[in-house]
């Protein structure tokens, strides 16, 4: 689906911060319209159709959860849900929301320009898949990529096969861990932690100019193909 629009729909009751926003992105060529009250926000998504939304939890009027769930009944804006507790991701992730991104204040607005065009790049795709030439092989417990095989311990197939089953979606770790162990046994996030690091190392030695499993901050972890490694 290509961009029809360059808008920046900012929902966002602090007008500094909001003015600020507003100011990066229209450096990096995005317009962009600041609400700063949740009940306006449904006509406003309506009216604009805009390339992307930030949208704050803590509002005036309606709050950013219940406003998420009615964007997603009619739109598939791309939705950056901005939240000031790292702690409240994780229980936003539970809801499924269907948001694109959580961002956490405080927060580099560079930062935030920055993921905009991240969740844009992978929702913009021309009708590509994210995981070209990418594959899973359940019987052999590998991966395959660019001619290239690797293969993997029981606990990172599962782990990768999660992550790989919606690209570009943010994975707690409790949800990762659902997917790991089916006898449900307690495992801690360091656990989780650890298979990440040793999956990373492991996909790294196999093709060290791409970036397979990426770290967002307080929320867990998200697969997404990235060839910007030199």
């Amino acid at each position: 689906m290509l961009m029809t629009s360059n808008t920046i729909l900012i929902v966002e009751d602090e007008p500094k911060l909001a003015r600020l926003l507003a100011d990066y992105l229209q450096q990096a060529e995005f317009n962009s319209v600041c609400i700063d009250n949740g009940n306006d926000v449904i006509a406003a998504v309506k009216t604009l159709r805009p390339a992307a939304l930030l949208l704050d939890i803590m509002l005036p009027g309606r709050d950013g959860v219940s406003l998420c769930r009615e964007i997603r009944t009619f739109s598939s804006v791309p939705i950056l849900m901005v939240t000031a507790r790292v702690d409240e991701i994780d229980r936003l992730l539970g809801l499924e929301l269907g948001a694109d991104d959580y961002i956490c204040k405080p927060f580099s607005p560079r930062e935030v320009v920055s993921r905009v065009k991240a969740v844009l790049r992978r929702t913009q795709q021309n009708g590509e898949p994210i995981t070209k030439n990418f594959a899973l092989d359940e019987n052999r417990l590998e991966i395959q990529f660019e001619q290239k095989a690797s293969p993997l311990t029981p606990v990172e197939f599962q782990l990768l096969k999660r992550l790989t089953s919606e690209p570009g979606r943010i994975f707690s770790r409790d949800q990762l861990m659902s997917c790991m162990y089916t006898d449900h046994r307690i495992v801690s996030d360091r656990t989780i932690d650890s298979h990440i690091k040793k999956l990373r190392k492991k996909l790294a030695e196999h093709w060290p100019q791409h970036e397979f499993i990426h770290s967002v901050y307080g929320a867990g972890y998200r697969f997404e193909l990235d060839t910007s490694k030199p």
